[in-house]
């Protein structure tokens, strides 16, 4: 079977996704998908979760069970492998997955949870509040935090390495052209592929409503490009309708940073396909 197109950030009920893991299966066959991986959110202790946006921790064996099952069940129309986002505040997991991917989604200061991921009203008062107001401050300490886990974490994928940016459509709170904010980002980038990992690019924010770009931003693709980092094509997916949600236009962006081939995982390991092959249908 071939590998794409391939999803491999999607969340289901299980942690904040709206549908279950097999509507998110018959989402996936339905938008032409060959592969798909489950990668929900991993526990994270209630002071930095008070939403209840990540999996609970005593139903990760559930969790894992279901996707088994699926795997299993669709075996002959999808391949289906088992994922876990991290966060640098879950627990190291203890089970085996085929693929892990490292997010950070938001900082402490002042023994407060900042949310760069939650909502925009929060975003802007978390900033205001413990960063006197400075968005370049608050996107230095997230892309600090992120680069340091992706070295220590274990995972194969970057997720969302922009995240800061979720809110910042046309520039509205900060300008990402600003010197403090891309030297921020830049060396955070050379921190992070002091390991070979694969850098997501995240149309997540796209389907719901927040960008009309895929991140990482273009500057950042280049460099990766540049430096000869890999990338694969994601939809943080959290609806079953999203799944390959703006594809062709995330893959027209790589195309335009200087990328030919994307990576897909496979059962023999993450393996590069050309662009135009990754989004066919």
């Amino acid at each position: 079977m071939t590998p794409f197109p391939q999803n491999l950030h999607t969340h289901t009920v299980f942690g904040d996704g709206k549908n279950t893991p097999e509507e998110m299966v018959l989402g996936a066959i339905r938008a032409g998908c060959r592969s798909l991986g489950f990668s929900e959110h991993s526990p994270m202790p209630p002071d930095a979760d008070p939403d209840g946006w990540t999996m609970d921790a005593a139903r990760e064996d559930e969790y894992r069970r279901e996707v088994l099952r699926l795997r299993e069940a669709y075996r002959d129309r999808l391949e289906i492998f088992l994922g876990l986002e991290l966060d640098p505040d879950s627990p190291a997991p203890t089970l085996p997955y085929d693929y892990l991917i490292g997010s950070s989604h938001g900082v402490w200061k002042d023994g407060c949870y900042l949310s760069a991921d939650a909502d925009p009203e929060s975003f802007v008062r978390g900033v205001r509040e413990h960063f006197g107001g400075d968005y370049y401050a608050f996107a230095a300490a997230c892309f600090q935090r992120e680069a340091a886990f992706v070295r220590q974490c274990g995972c194969q994928i970057v997720g969302h390495f922009d995240l800061v940016t979720k809110f910042n459509e046309g520039g509205r709170l900060f300008d990402e052209s600003d010197p403090r904010y891309v030297r921020a980002a830049l060396d955070a980038l050379e921190t992070a592929m002091e390991r070979d990992v694969i850098f997501e690019i995240n149309t997540g924010a796209i389907s719901r409503g927040y960008r009309t770009l895929p991140y990482p931003s273009a500057f950042l693709l280049r460099a990766i490009c540049e430096k000869g980092g890999r990338i694969c094509i994601t939809s943080d997916s959290h609806h079953a309708d999203t799944i390959t949600c703006s594809f062709p236009e995330a893959a027209a962006l790589a195309e335009s940073c200087g990328f030919h081939e994307a990576w897909v995982l496979t059962t023999d390991g993450f393996q590069a396909v050309a662009l135009q092959e990754y989004c066919k249908t």
